[in-house]
């Protein structure tokens, strides 16, 4: 277990160390830029979840349009199956 966490420190050491000297910008610029794509991804996701609500809705409605539609049918077929009349 010992070895075991060793390894894992020196391989994140050394992944930081690549990181450091293989970074193609500075970090000031590296966190602009996670900054604009951050504000990106916030406006896209708030539009994708107004769409996945709609959505959801519509679902929802159809279900239960289904389920009404199916149990009025279920409801007189077995009415008429159990007055004799099937």
């Amino acid at each position: 277990m010992r070895t075991f966490i060793i390894g894992l420190l020196v391989g994140f050491g050394l992944g930081v160390a690549a990181g450091l000297i293989l970074a193609p910008q500075s970090g000031e610029d590296t966190r602009a830029l996670l900054g604009e794509q951050g504000i990106m991804l916030r406006d896209r996701s708030a539009g994708l979840g107004n769409q996945i609500r709609t959505r959801a809705t519509n679902a929802m409605a159809q279900g239960r349009e289904v389920y009404s539609r199916t149990k009025g049918e279920l409801t007189d077929t077995y009415a008429k199956a159990k007055s004799g009349e099937a």
